[in-house]
């Protein structure tokens, strides 16, 4: 049985983690660099580093804080935030990222996913999709889940594996800092529909949503959050010891 892992989410903004509710609302929580120390130490998988401002503010990612984060921790690391073009890919990898996410780019020229698997290989590409259900069908919104794109969720993540995508992150807006649990109708049908890891986000509120995660979809890869790790709602080692005892494997 493939190890789930437990992924802790550092959503950056102005240099400082913040979180928030659907998307909305932010509120700052701590240093990216101390909670990334924090979380390499007490049994994270490995980590996320999202510039969240970066696509709507047209701008390049933050390298000085990045490169701090990356020299901290001894667990991969996946970046994201204003990833546009190869050379973006090329400044967070020599950052000292791992794998490289994208969103709002690769929205804006589909072609990238390709070129970005072609020159750095499949492993590194991570393609995160922001999806909230409108008028009853999930679709995809861009830069940090302000727009609407129109784009079908589910249609647009094959189109992502096909071009080359490695890995899937699935953000739900809708259950995003809810913590009323993961967005299991939606994470069902976009594991269904790929061959590639796909990383849950969105949701979780205490120990017992990860395991209803790993029950419901016992082939997802991963869970993601973020506030419930950064307040100590949920500590990792708690956490993984719970999903030891029901069975479910996990790195100790």
């Amino acid at each position: 049985m493939i190890t789930k892992r437990i992924i802790p989410c550092l959503d950056v903004k102005n240099g400082r983690v913040v979180k928030g509710v659907n998307f909305m609302g932010l509120s700052d929580v701590s240093s990216p660099i101390q909670l990334a120390d924090y979380y390499s130490k007490n049994g994270a998988d490995e980590l996320v580093f999202y510039d969240i401002t970066a696509s709507y503010e047209e701008r390049a990612i933050f390298t000085d804080i990045l490169k701090e984060v990356a020299s901290t921790i001894f667990i991969p690391l996946t970046v994201g935030g204003g990833i546009n073009s190869l050379e973006d890919f090329d400044r967070v990898l020599k950052c000292g990222a791992d794998k490289v996410s994208v969103n709002s780019g690769a929205i804006k020229n589909p072609d990238l996913i390709a070129q970005a698997a072609q020159k750095y290989g499949d492993q590194c590409v991570v393609l995160s999709v922001d999806v909230k259900r409108v008028d009853g069908k999930f679709c995809v919104f861009a830069k940090g889940g302000r727009e609407n794109t129109g784009l079908d969720a589910i249609e647009w993540i094959k189109r992502g594996e096909a071009n080359g995508a490695g890995e899937i992150v699935v953000n739900s807006i809708d259950t995003d800092g809810v913590k009323k649990g993961f967005d299991i109708e939606l994470l069902k049908l976009v594991n269904d529909a790929v061959n590639v890891p796909v990383i849950a986000s969105g949701g979780a509120g205490c120990i017992k949503d990860f395991v209803d995660l790993f029950k419901e979809i016992p082939d997802i890869d991963a869970g993601l959050a973020a506030s419930v790790f950064h307040f100590g709602e949920v500590r990792i080692p708690d956490l993984k010891k719970e999903l030891r005892d029901n069975n479910i494997n996990v790195r100790i």
